[in-house]
């Protein structure tokens, strides 16, 4: 992928969760069954760095399970920021970071991490090479044996889903200038607005790990009315 054609999703993502951060948050009030499924294996003192923690929703649970440990949430919206923030616990920081520059390691001071977290946050990077640094970051972000734990949106396994993909024209790009498996969804909900997403597969999953030096421990599908909308992994570090 190209520079421009990077640059150009990259602002597309950010423009949209400026614009609608509040429309979004209102539906993410409940974490997904995939989502919970895989907290109850984070050990109530682990040291836990949650990417793109959005509305905070993902540290109430936490909360809630007595969670003792040490949380930092990244995110690049001030907005839910904001809402993440309300009412945490101490030991519970919030910090603004862009996942996308290559410098965003650097908001946690080069702490290192029982458990990195990033559900719903990968796919939103576009090239192949931005997300194996991103990556890179994370596996140097982690203690010896430490894990990442994440999630792929299925939407492709979603008739209705499926129905808002849009033309790459719609923002001024052809499908000639952006990666296989590259997509652009509307969004209906407080406004018109438009999200650049990646389709992940397993296979090209596995050429992510081996490039970012992790091994896999544990794959599912999981959410929405056929358990098929949410494709989770767990990566150790080799």
């Amino acid at each position: 992928m190209n520079p421009t054609t990077l640059s150009s999703l990259l602002e597309l993502n950010r423009q949209f969760y400026q614009t609608f951060a509040l429309q979004f948050s209102a539906t993410r009030q409940r974490l997904q069954p995939g989502v919970m499924r895989l907290l109850e294996q984070i050990g109530t003192t682990a040291k836990v760095l949650d990417l793109g923690c959005g509305n905070g929703e993902l540290a109430r649970q936490l909360v809630r399970q007595s969670y003792m440990g040490a949380y930092t949430g990244l995110d690049y919206s001030s907005a839910l920021l904001e809402q993440a923030a309300f009412e945490q616990p101490p030991n519970f920081h919030f910090l603004k970071a862009d996942l996308s520059n290559t410098d965003w390691e650097a908001s946690v001071q080069g702490e290192q991490f029982d458990a990195i977290l990033a559900f719903a946050v990968l796919h939103h990077l576009p090239g192949a090479e931005l997300r194996r640094q991103m990556l890179c970051k994370v596996r140097s972000l982690l203690k010896q044996g430490g894990h990442f734990i994440h999630s792929e949106w299925q939407f492709l396994n979603s008739p209705r889903l499926k129905g808002r993909i849009q033309p790459w024209e719609a923002i001024g790009l052809s499908e000639s200038e952006v990666d296989p498996g590259d997509y652009l969804l509307d969004w209906r909900q407080g406004g018109y607005g438009l999200r650049y997403v990646h389709y992940f597969s397993e296979a090209e999953l596995e050429q992510l790990v081996e490039a970012a030096g992790f091994r896999v421990t544990q794959s599912f599908l999981s959410d929405g009315e056929n358990n098929r909308l949410g494709l989770y992994q767990v990566w150790q570090v080799k």
